[in-house]
């Protein structure tokens, strides 16, 4: 499949709706994508004629989604580059995958006074669940600062550095300023000191190729429904030899070999961390959309993606008293802005009744706002789908609810 912008969008029916009227422009994509008909399909088609809990059956109905949600790992698998399938672990989505491992790295790793590196633009999800931990068992909590730009001032991370680190969880991209941090030049450090490091990549497997075994990262984790898939199913990747070394996150069916009211022994990995019945229809569907990029290609949505970004920030940057939150130089999916002192929310809700979908408030990033002395910040961000003309029209919204409040 070559880019072909008009193909892709009749893949995405909704693109079709009216809002108020006014034809869709959805740019909202860091919060999650809309589904290609394929991804819907897959799931009908797997509840319509293939639906069977999976791994413990030997009817006929449980041994096809079993090779179905098997086959969806070994997707995965190669969409990431990772060495071996049962280095991949299903869980919910990015979030449930960082508090695995929060929980299984904390609960085996880490005593009190022990050391977790974070930066100051990480999502909530990459904050609380190490905060959890400081206050089970004591841990210090250290954050890299970022500059006026939003770039991680890396000379700090020699300074936070300790024998006491036992990992450091970074954002690959940042979801409030679109800022691509340097996780393999981090990794590298990390591991010359042995410390192993965790990689949120809910905002950039999406947008650009990723290959966990060039970066060396340690963990590495993302969501389905930000990359087209289905809601509710997530990717833990994790070393082998770090998945064998930490225990299980919860207990049940599935995860375990053996179990007696003296003793309980766990799965082989993946296993192991895949409690109770998994969502084997999430997987296959997931799966299918992974596919349906790689057949687009990685690359040829990165470079679509990127020309978006500049485009953007070119066209907002003619509407008066503009503000773009965060100027990395290197920067992916999204732009944050505000417009004098207008609201963000009031911002939002005026450019929604034209049809234009932003996402609008702290984005579950309230550190990364109080460093800028801000409550929130409007988001536009880009998917496959979206059109310099959809951004003509985001830029002559913002205009006209500028002049609004100007008015007023």
């Amino acid at each position: 499949m070559s880019f072909d912008i008009n193909k892709i969008r009749e893949d995405f029916p909704i693109l079709k709706k009216e809002i108020y009227g006014k034809p869709l422009v959805y740019l909202d994509n860091a919060a999650t994508t809309q589904k290609p008909l394929c991804v819907v399909e897959k799931i009908s088609e797997n509840y319509l004629n293939n639906n069977a809990n999976i791994h413990r059956g030997v009817h006929f109905l449980s041994q096809v989604a079993t090779e179905a949600h098997e086959a969806a790992r070994e997707t995965v698998r190669k969409f990431i580059n990772a060495k071996h399938s049962r280095e991949i672990v299903f869980t919910r989505g990015t979030t449930e995958a960082i508090n695995l491992v929060a929980s299984s790295f904390g609960r085996s790793q880490c005593k009190a006074g022990d050391e977790i590196i974070v930066s100051h633009m990480e999502h909530h999800s990459n904050i609380v669940p190490w905060q959890l931990l400081q206050e089970e068992k004591g841990i210090v909590l250290k954050v890299i600062p970022f500059d006026e730009n939003g770039v991680l001032q890396l000379d700090k991370l020699d300074e936070l550095i300790t024998e006491k680190t036992k990992l450091i969880s970074i954002a690959h991209v940042s979801n409030t300023l679109g800022t691509v941090n340097p996780v393999a030049e981090i990794i590298t450090k990390a591991h010359s000191h042995n410390i192993p490091v965790l990689v949120d990549g809910a905002q950039s497997v999406p947008h650009m190729p990723v290959d966990v075994q060039a970066l060396d990262a340690d963990f590495y984790v993302f969501s389905g429904h930000k990359i087209y898939g289905p809601t509710g199913i997530g990717v833990l990747y994790g070393k082998e030899e770090w998945l064998e070394r930490i225990p299980p996150y919860q207990g049940g069916g599935e995860m375990i070999q053996k179990v007696t009211f003296e003793k309980t022994t766990f799965n082989e990995l993946p296993f192991k961390f895949e409690a109770g019945t998994p969502d084997y229809i999430g997987s296959t569907a997931l799966a299918e959309a992974l596919n349906y990029v790689s057949a687009i290609g990685m690359e040829e949505i990165a470079a679509h993606e990127q020309e978006l970004v500049r485009y953007t920030l070119e066209r907002l940057g003619e509407v008066e008293d503009i503000r773009f939150i965060g100027n990395a130089p290197k920067r992916s999916g999204l732009v944050s802005f505000l417009v004098g002192n207008i609201h963000p929310y009031d911002l939002g809700s005026i450019i929604d009744k034209l049809g234009i979908a932003v996402r609008t408030g702290h984005h579950c990033a309230e550190p990364v706002m109080a460093a800028f002395g801000i409550e929130g910040t409007v988001r536009a961000s880009f998917g496959i789908y979206n059109t310099k003309e959809e951004i003509d029209i985001l830029v002559a919204g913002v205009q006209r609810a500028a002049k609004m409040f100007r008015r007023k």
